[in-house]
């Protein structure tokens, strides 16, 4: 089969690979549709993640095609599916208590197995969910972006009335439809860009911000959500944040930040991580992305065929942000 191949640092080739043989009894081979290509992704092209090791086929935003089912899996074959690519051991004391994304021994599609930039992928059915006819491949490779999310508006404490989020990249924007759908009363936005602010309103935003000194003179939020994870947005989440709030550091585009934490402790604030999301927030993702109630438009979303996958990780990595909120390969 072909697959998209990361060599290294800003290296990356179409070629052949192994294809990933007959499906063990609870597993499918995928013929996938829709791959999404994730902002960690381009920072492992980079060299910037340490869990990503070349070789390495990535992919793990997608949705597509059942082509083979093991024996205790038979009836998906052939049905059209999102999968969520995070998995646990099942047994450890994390994942018995409802963490398994921070389970030692998980397993992400695309980073610790061949992910979905291939013809073929192969996945555990447990983590299959199907697509009713008439809801795209795109849509469902839209899931697991949009779990994120979920996880971290869930991770706040309760009683939250207002929201800011920073950044409406393709994160930021799931977070928002998040954060409104979880019932938040006033969802603020900042993004320096002019069409990502546009589609946060359209999307429901309360407000939208263009600059930090705009976000600094509406009030302080009960609760931030940095969907960029720079210097600069974490400094800013926790100088926006009110007395006694959270925030909640999604983003990863920078791994070391200096904070001032003399205010963190007058202010009793809480720094929340949010990893990833376990299997019920990738279930809430699937029910609002099946129903319409959640969406990043088909008009902001492009699929490309796999062997432009070079040439759009070159771009993505090289800025400025691309005209699509969220580009797609389709093997």
């Amino acid at each position: 089969m072909r697959a998209l191949i990361w060599d290294g640092p800003n290296a990356m080739h179409v070629d052949d690979a192994p294809d990933p043989g007959d499906p063990g009894p609870d597993e499918l081979i995928l013929r996938p549709e829709a791959v999404g290509i994730c902002g960690s992704e381009v920072e492992g092209y980079l060299g910037h993640m340490g869990n990503r090791i070349p070789p390495l086929v990535m992919g793990h935003e997608f949705a597509g095609t059942v082509v083979a089912a093991g024996s205790e899996a038979r009836e998906l074959d052939g049905a059209r599916v999102a999968v969520n690519p995070l998995s646990g051991c099942g047994e450890c004391r994390l994942c018995r208590s409802g963490f398994s994304n921070l389970c030692k021994d998980r397993v992400l599609v695309g980073v610790h197995v061949p992910g979905a930039f291939a013809d073929f992928v192969r996945v555990r059915a447990v983590d299959a969910r199907v697509l009713p006819d008439g809801v795209s491949a795109r849509v469902g490779a839209l899931m697991e972006p949009l779990a994120n999310g979920v996880h971290a508006v869930r991770l706040a404490p309760g009683g939250v009335e207002s929201a800011v989020v920073l950044g409406a990249g393709t994160i930021g924007l799931v977070t928002l439809q998040a954060a409104l759908l979880e019932g938040i009363l006033h969802v603020a936005v900042v993004e320096p860009q002019d069409e990502r602010r546009a589609r946060a309103a359209a999307l429901g935003a309360h407000a939208v911000y263009g600059t930090p000194e705009e976000a600094r003179d509406a009030g302080e939020p009960d609760l931030v959500l940095d969907a960029v994870g720079a210097q600069a947005t974490r400094a800013l989440g926790l100088e926006l944040l009110g007395p006694g709030g959270t925030m909640v550091c999604i983003g990863l585009a920078a791994d070391d930040t200096t904070l001032g934490f003399h205010d963190v402790i007058r202010s009793q604030h809480r720094i929340q991580g949010s990893y990833a999301y376990t299997m019920p927030d990738f279930d809430q993702a699937h029910e609002w992305l099946v129903s319409g109630q959640a969406s990043l438009g088909d008009d902001l979303t492009a699929v490309r065929p796999l062997h432009d996958g070079p040439e759009q990780f070159a771009r993505l990595a090289g800025g400025p942000p691309p005209p699509e909120f969220k580009v797609f390969l389709a093997p």
